[in-house]
């Protein structure tokens, strides 16, 4: 199956509006496609700050008829296969950017921090190392971001939700049942 690429979008006219009577920064770009198509990007930010906390994006098509697809799939029946593997060979894995013990994102070091605190023996997978296995996961987990916890072979989820049942104690709960089957 060949796949068909989209062409990197040629910026043709950015534009900034700054509102200096409040914290609002709204900015806005225009992008034209090859095929003609044309899109507005608008980002809405409430709270600016280092790590855009706040932030809206809104992408608004010009033109009803402007639809893209990606009929491509990362996820390969051999990458299924590996995965429910990976997934299974151990009782608690964590898909992550970077390592355990070399962390390359927040989420995931939060993670880490929590499952070393419930003395948690874990796999962890650096999906930063290869692009493909990151796109199939995305897919095989039906979640689009990282880091991805599994336990017992089930999807648990992510940052946030392994965070909140750390601290309201079901994650404790969940991790001795997956220990103990």
């Amino acid at each position: 199956m060949a796949l068909r690429s989209i062409k990197t979008p040629t910026l043709i006219s950015p534009a900034g509006v700054s509102s200096s009577s409040s914290s609002i920064v709204i900015k806005s770009q225009f992008f034209k496609f090859a095929s003609k198509p044309t899109a507005t990007l608008t980002v809405i930010n409430r709270n600016p700050s280092f790590y855009s906390i706040g932030s809206t994006l809104k992408l608004k098509s010009a033109s009803p008829a402007a639809k893209f697809r990606c009929s491509a799939s990362a996820l390969t029946p051999q990458l299924r296969d590996t995965l429910e593997k990976l997934v299974n060979s151990e009782k608690v894995v964590l898909f992550m950017k970077g390592t355990r013990d070399f962390p390359m994102c927040g989420f995931s070091n939060t993670v880490v921090q929590i499952l070393k605190n419930l003395n948690v023996p874990f796999e962890d997978v650096n999906i930063l190392e290869n692009e493909m296995l990151r796109q199939g996961l995305k897919e095989y987990s039906n979640w689009p971001t990282f880091p991805q916890l599994y336990i017992g072979g089930e999807f648990f989820g992510g940052c946030d939700i392994t965070l909140e049942s750390f601290q309201n104690g079901e994650l404790q709960e969940v991790v001795e049942k997956a220990m103990c089957s």
